[in-house]
């Protein structure tokens, strides 16, 4: 069963806002069996739409849409698709109490143009928007369904969630999909294949594998489709279980999990709290920390010591260690963990000095040279990496170093 997905919106052409939505329903309808044969983003135009629609249509058996539904004039998705599918728009009192019932709640008043948002296509099956004012639309034709959706993120979502997917589902004889991702980090793409190719050569062929990396992580993906959930899972599992035993070290986990997620459970667990003082990174690795829900009860603060008069007034870093060494050194490195540990008053502390670049670099130290120390209760650990030549690149993966030199630490 394959999909097109078709978003609509020049603010995306012209790269004003990211496609997250096509992202999310890609990645949702995977997990129901149906497999993505295009994504699209196509202009706010009336022949773009049809022309578009008509392709998808003869290709596919599901086309999602989202964006332009929405009471101004450039919103033509709804006008258009109800001709298309020889449609006539009607007025819904339901859908209008709901538009005003949402209104009321946010203290918005109405006007003329929420009344569009009740109009809808007769041979539509509208799927209520508990989130926003624009209901989405399914149309059906030839044994095909077409999903019309708000651009809103949320409201798309919403719609899906609560209506869509059941939709596809009830309509379709889908196979299960089954995926299942190992989170790795602190090896290139290239070298873990090198390391790994023996396993990967006698994969049963039904699995697939795909390499998906990013700076400072790599994901390793496998999957597979059947019919037989439970042989489809052990089938992927039992290969996930012999890479598990090739590369321990290199995993950090799996699927949706993330470094920051797996540290706080870890934490939580030992009753300890962490500390940054940050240089390079200047307060990347806060940022990622006070980015998961409850961090307050593990995380204390930061210090972003910047200069070395930071170093030295903050984090009690003698300038004279400073200048023997160089600030960015395991010595200073080392210090700036004990020094941050000490004054924020946790078990652990993070400390980063590095080269971010793109300026900076000497031919001893050059540009994405960073040195990492973690300190705890009765340890200091350091470790100095060599990192590339972009500079929110250098942040990003010194970042996910930090991460995982911590988590290592804690386990």
């Amino acid at each position: 069963m394959n999909a097109h997905i078709i978003t609509i919106g020049d603010e995306i052409l012209i790269g004003q806002i990211n496609d997250t939505n096509s992202m999310w329903l890609a990645f949702e309808l995977v997990k129901l069996g149906i497999s993505i044969d295009t994504i699209i983003t196509i202009h706010d135009k009336k022949e773009d739409i049809i022309n578009t629609l008509t392709v998808s249509l003869k290709k596919v058996d599901i086309v999602i849409m989202t964006g332009g539904l929405g009471p101004t004039n450039d919103d033509i998705t709804k006008s258009t698709l109800a001709e298309y599918f020889n449609s006539k728009l009607s007025f819904s009192n339901d859908i209008y109490n709901n538009v005003l019932s949402f209104l009321k709640k946010r203290g918005v008043k109405t006007n003329d143009l929420n009344k569009l948002q009740a109009m809808v296509p007769d041979k539509a099956l509208v799927l209520p928007n508990m989130q926003g004012t624009a209901p989405g639309l399914l149309f059906e034709q030839n044994n095909k369904i077409c999903i019309s959706l708000p651009g809103v993120s949320s409201e798309m979502k919403g719609i899906m969630n609560e209506f869509g997917f059941n939709a596809i589902k009830s309509r379709f004889d889908l196979p299960f999909n089954f995926y299942h991702t190992t989170l790795i980090t602190g090896i290139g793409e290239s070298q873990l294949a090198e390391r790994i190719a023996d396993w990967e050569n006698t994969l049963p062929e039904e699995i697939s594998i795909a390499y998906l990396p990013t700076p400072g992580i790599l994901r390793l993906r496998l999957g597979m489709t059947g019919k037989d959930r439970i042989f489809v899972e052990n089938k992927v599992n039992a290969e996930i279980d012999k890479l598990k035993l090739l590369i321990p070290e290199l995993i950090f986990g799996e699927n949706e999990q993330t470094l920051e997620n797996i540290i706080s459970e870890l934490l939580i667990d030992k009753n300890a709290t962490v500390s940054t003082a940050e240089s390079c990174t200047g307060g990347s690795i806060a940022k990622t920390f006070t980015s998961v829900a409850g961090s307050s009860k593990w995380f204390s603060g930061s210090v972003v010591a910047y200069s070395n008069d930071i170093k030295n007034r903050f984090l009690n870093v003698p300038m004279t260690i400073i200048e023997e060494h160089g600030a960015v050194s395991q010595q200073v490195v080392e210090l700036m963990a004990m020094g941050g540990r000490k004054q924020l008053k946790t078990d652990y502390c993070i400390a980063t000095s590095g080269i971010a670049g793109p300026d900076g670099g000497t031919d001893d130290k050059p540009v994405g040279t960073v040195w990492i120390a973690i300190a705890g209760p009765d340890f200091v650990i350091a470790k100095c990496f060599k990192f590339g030549k972009e500079r929110e690149i250098n942040i990003k993966r010194t970042t996910i170093a930090s991460l995982n030199m911590l988590r290592k630490a804690l386990l």
